[in-house]
């Protein structure tokens, strides 16, 4: 089984720069995508149902902004669309498929980035994420959430670790916040389980030559059940093509 986790920055423009073609090449069983950065009445066929897949997704309600989806070649059982949560889900940052025991989520969490108040919404959404990733764990299926989760844990998931200590994205508040999702509630890091010394970036900035230079950060994930995360094989982020600012990460797992 193979999925696909990846911020297009745009469902349109990634589109425009091949990305339903990459998918193709791809054979993912399931992507999840985030950053749609459109709405249904935007979006093509193509865009909706790339290569005839089953296409669920979450959009904000301000256009050109935010947005997740998750495509897939089986039909889930069941989907969720969005938390229930008034100040977050206009954003359209959650979506869940099912799939028998499998259950495969898009994430999308908050950037806080561009100024104190939207960092303060990003702790919000994360301690609001907390109970639920708690509640999921205690399910007892195979869980798998893919996304965009704008925070890198460790100083091995970012080249200028030094330089962004006070930076949103890698402050101790968060870092400290994703390590209780994983040592605490139990969750898996794939890439990091498989690849404990690889820093293994899926986002560079535009500025300056960080993306020639990767000089790069470690914020999309694919966090596991441990039984499932015990049946990956192998994970790659692909760099051929350039789709967005982010890289999609791929993780094969021997699951059916």
């Amino acid at each position: 089984m193979r999925i696909i986790s990846a911020n297009v920055n745009g469902i349109r423009s990634a589109t425009s720069k091949g990305f339903i073609n990459y998918l193709a090449q791809a054979q993912a069983d399931i992507v999840c995508v985030q950053e749609l950065k459109a709405q249904e009445a935007d979006m093509t066929a193509e865009m909706k149902n790339p290569l005839g897949m089953h296409g669920f997704w979450h959009t904000a309600e301000k256009r050109g902004y935010s947005g997740v989806a998750i495509y897939s070649k089986a039909a889930p059982d069941a989907t969720q669309i969005g938390l229930g949560w008034d100040e977050f889900d206009h954003e359209g940052r959650y979506v869940r498929a099912d799939f028998g025991n499998l259950t495969v989520i898009s994430v999308y969490l908050p950037s806080g980035s561009s100024s104190e108040e939207r960092q303060q919404a990003k702790f919000r959404f994360m301690e609001k994420f907390l109970p639920l990733l708690r509640e999921l764990r205690a399910l007892q299926r195979d869980m798998l959430i893919c996304g965009d989760w704008n925070i890198a844990h460790q100083n091995i998931d970012l080249k200028n670790w030094k330089g962004n200590l006070k930076n949103s994205g890698f402050l101790p508040e968060e870092r400290q916040w994703l390590t209780q999702v994983l040592d605490e509630l139990g969750w898996v890091d794939v890439w990091r389980q498989l690849y404990p010394e690889i820093p293994g970036y899926t986002w560079w900035s535009n500025r300056g030559q960080a993306y020639a230079k990767d000089v790069g950060w470690r914020i999309d994930y694919q966090l596991a059940t441990p039984e499932l995360a015990a049946c990956a094989q192998q994970a790659t982020i692909y760099k051929e093509e350039k789709f967005s600012d982010h890289a999609p990460l791929i993780v094969d797992y021997a699951y059916s």
